[in-house]
């Protein structure tokens, strides 16, 4: 699908890679999940691949919002931006805006009607055409649209500029295949199609070569990966393939589907070294009911059985989960069966939301929607719990050891406590101090500390002295120093002392690493 609108705002400008011309400036906005973050990554890619730099500081010559169409108020942010970048757009003539992703495949030309100063709009099936469109919209004076039905190239063979040199996004299949009633995925992303197992460890083996020792393997059901050719314990091999991968230090994936959870899955985590004792398991509700309601195809009793599962295997393992409370229908009885679940399932961390309408999904016509008050309610003391039950595993934490991969964002207080941050192997967040005298880390460098404190949200460790601080500076803190210099940025922390500048944004949120003063 590809239709053309006026585009009065556009103005006629050089091409990116006119050499007349300085090179045009780009910021790419994020919202939703993990995988569109990813496919940020690709339109970055994209973009600089036809000449584009990114924008530092500045107003962007080319902003691009990808976009979401599952968390609540989706429509609404991204309205609320386009409205403040259209005074900014008409006193700059030659600047384009872009709008991709889910709400663009669900909106399409609502868009341009809501919106007219948009220049192009794509879908999630052809993130590689956002050079092409916005190049026709400037030659054409005409906004373009152009929405596909069907993958026309898998992502992953499109350039990508990483946020990230130490870690980055694998994906491993895009789509879905199962029908819950509440997520317009499947409408949005289609089918699940599986990539090619070589391919994939072909990916992994680009970044490991790259600097990075960590990867995440990303799909909408990532253990249900080899669907499409008939292996049903393609995920498990992927999994033990990865972990034959020198250099690669830590494996993570995400998001499982308990009804495709199985034995092999489990095994392969516990027994290939390099895959972290972490998992995203969506329970969604502790309810057999509302969980028949939803369509999704396991019961309680089946969640919980695979925790046990995997805590046998792997006992320091941290579980954490989604949680979508107020479902329509959802008694207080059924409520409380979501409670007794999580109660027994002792999650690390859950992502909890509020059921809202989503258009286009079977849930939004089903009887008995629940007043806002009552979903509010009922919130609260979801939220509450966990966060009562994640200080409590946290404590548990309390004078372990952790080696814990120093990231580039720190936390808020970072300026007056002189912390810096990072991921454990269980991926809980560690802000952690350099003793005095000690040598200060990079990001993606390798620290070893003790846990002094214990939050619902994070860990603390304050070594006393040097010797309780052990610090192993890897490849990726390398790779680190070597975007630096490219990107003409500041020193990194452990080269002169000083704050890294982050490179290429991606319009999510970040803060410069500090060292300890």
């Amino acid at each position: 699908m590809s239709l053309t609108y006026p585009s009065p705002a556009s103005g006629t400008v050089p091409a990116a890679t006119d050499a007349s011309a300085a090179p045009r400036t780009y910021q790419v906005r994020t919202f939703g999940c993990q995988m569109n973050v990813h496919d940020s990554e690709r339109m970055a890619g994209m973009l600089e691949a036809a000449g584009y730099v990114p924008a530092e500081g500045a107003q962007a010559d080319v902003v691009v919002f990808n976009t979401c169409a599952v968390r609540e108020n989706a429509d609404n942010k991204l309205y609320g931006n386009l409205g403040m970048l259209a005074p900014i757009k008409a006193a700059n003539p030659g600047m384009q805006i872009a709008v991709g992703g889910c709400l663009a495949q669900k909106d399409r030309e609502t868009i341009l009607k809501k919106a007219p100063w948009v220049d192009a709009v794509f879908g999630t099936h052809n993130v590689g055409a956002l050079p092409a469109l916005l190049d026709r919209a400037r030659h054409n004076n005409e906004a373009q649209l152009e929405i596909l039905e069907s993958l026309d190239v898998f992502p992953s063979t499109l350039p990508t500029k990483r946020d990230s040199v130490y870690s980055g996004w694998v994906s491993i299949s895009v789509g879905c295949n199962n029908t819950c009633t509440f997520c317009i995925v499947p409408a949005l992303r289609g089918k699940e199609k599986d990539r090619r197992p070589g391919d994939i460890l072909a990916e992994v083996q680009a970044l490991v070569d790259d600097g990075a020792i960590e990867v995440t393997l990303l799909g909408q059901n990532v253990n249900s990966y080899g669907v499409e050719f008939g292996d049903r314990q393609a995920f498990s091999k992927l999994l033990r393939a990865c972990g034959e991968i020198p250099g690669l230090e830590r494996v993570r994936f995400t998001s499982p589907h308990p009804a495709a959870f199985t034995d092999d899955v489990i095994d392969a985590m516990a027994e290939t070294a390099n895959v972290m004792p972490q998992l995203h398991m969506p329970l969604q509700s502790g309810s057999d009911k509302v969980l028949r309601d939803m369509k999704r195809s396991y019961r309680s009793a089946k969640f919980l059985g695979i925790l046990d599962k995997v805590r046998a295997k792997i006992p320091h393992a941290a579980i954490s989960t989604d949680i979508i409370v107020g479902f329509p229908g959802e008694t207080e009885e059924d409520f409380q069966a979501t409670l007794d679940v999580v109660e027994k399932s002792r999650f690390a961390t859950a992502f909890t939301f509020q059921y809202s309408k989503r258009p286009g999904t079977p849930a939004a016509d089903l009887p008995d929607q629940l007043p806002k008050a009552v979903v509010q309610e009922r919130f609260e003391r979801l939220t509450a719990l966990q966060d009562r039950i994640a200080a409590e595993e946290n404590a548990k934490q309390l004078g372990r050891r952790v080696e814990v991969m120093v990231t580039a964002q720190s936390g808020r207080k970072a300026e007056e406590t002189h912390r810096l941050s990072g991921r454990s192997q269980d991926q809980r967040l560690v802000h952690f101090s350099v003793p005095d005298g000690a040598p200060a880390p990079r990001p993606g460098d390798l620290v070893t500390v003790t846990v002094t404190e214990a939050a619902a949200f994070h860990l603390v460790a304050d070594p006393a002295t040097p010797a309780d601080y052990a610090l192993r500076r890897s490849r990726a803190g390398d790779a680190w120093d070597r975007a630096q210099a490219d990107s003409c940025g500041a020193p990194a922390p452990g080269a002169t002392g000083t704050a890294g500048k982050t490179g290429v944004s991606l319009g999510m949120p970040s803060l410069p690493v500090r060292s300890r003063q």
